[in-house]
């Protein structure tokens, strides 16, 4: 089977055309054994001006879409000629991402309408939580320093307390001014991760509501900045994508 590594602000993935097992994906994410990714892309071509995407995290569980994971495919479906020029759609399992490959590897696209779910905040293993769907689910915990944030032992308690019986990613946001936030991501299934696109939409969004931030803010995550943009629609965000390196299995 063909592979293509991508990645997006460090968020890397395998891209196949082929539907990868569970345990496939397990095995392929593995960074000592592996490839290594924090995830795996199923790319099928629909037409001239759509692709289709499905996502599976690290542990093999299937989610319902990726941020990064929709800019990385627009660039490879431009750089493999499956798409008629630079402005088309990636389908996934929530809905249409209409995408444009700008110049330099960056990409804008649509990332999905933010919302509050359940509540605007609850109290989740002792936290102070904003949820946000954006698609798929997440946790925003607004701090006061992301440097000194204990992720790795706050977001796996959020990430599998009962109240999400089906997971939920977390972010830990720091607001710095009127149109930027800073972020770390702790992904459902995979640890923390460099970026999430859709994390950090909800981070903006979350602080856009508690904080009054403006329409375009940008998003500092540990692989690099996403500027997340709001308008009537949703969000979108505007970031690098890149082909790392082509191989087979």
């Amino acid at each position: 089977m063909e592979f293509v590594k991508v990645e997006g602000l460090g968020n890397d993935f395998i891209v196949v055309g082929e539907e990868p097992t569970s345990e496939q994906v397990r095995e392929w994410c593995q960074r000592h054994t592996g490839i290594g990714a924090d995830g795996v892309l199923l790319l099928s071509p629909v037409d001239s001006s759509r692709v289709a995407m499905r996502y599976w995290n690290a542990d093999g569980g299937e989610v319902e879409m990726c941020g990064n994971g929709v800019r990385c495919l627009a660039l490879l479906s431009v750089t493999d000629g499956l798409v008629d020029g630079k402005s088309f759609v990636v389908e996934s399992a929530v809905g249409d991402h209409p995408v444009t490959v700008l110049e330099n590897g960056m990409v804008r696209a649509f990332v999905g309408r933010p919302h509050p779910f359940r509540t605007e905040e609850m109290t989740v293993a002792g936290h102070t939580v904003r949820p946000v769907g954006v698609g798929n689910p997440h946790a925003v915990l607004l701090v006061e320093d992301v440097s000194k944030a204990e992720v790795g032992e706050i977001g796996p308690q959020i990430e599998r307390d009962p109240l999400f019986p089906e997971g939920i990613n977390v972010e830990f946001a720091e607001p710095v001014d009127a149109n930027r936030v800073k972020v770390r991501v702790w992904e459902r299934g995979v640890g923390e991760t460099k970026a999430s696109g859709t994390g950090a939409a909800a981070a903006a969004f979350a602080v856009r509501a508690a904080n009054g931030l403006g329409d375009m803010i940008v998003v500092e995550l540990e692989g690099g900045d996403l500027l997340v943009e709001f308008d009537e629609d949703g969000a979108w965000m505007v970031g690098p994508a890149e082909i790392v390196y082509r191989g087979s299995l």
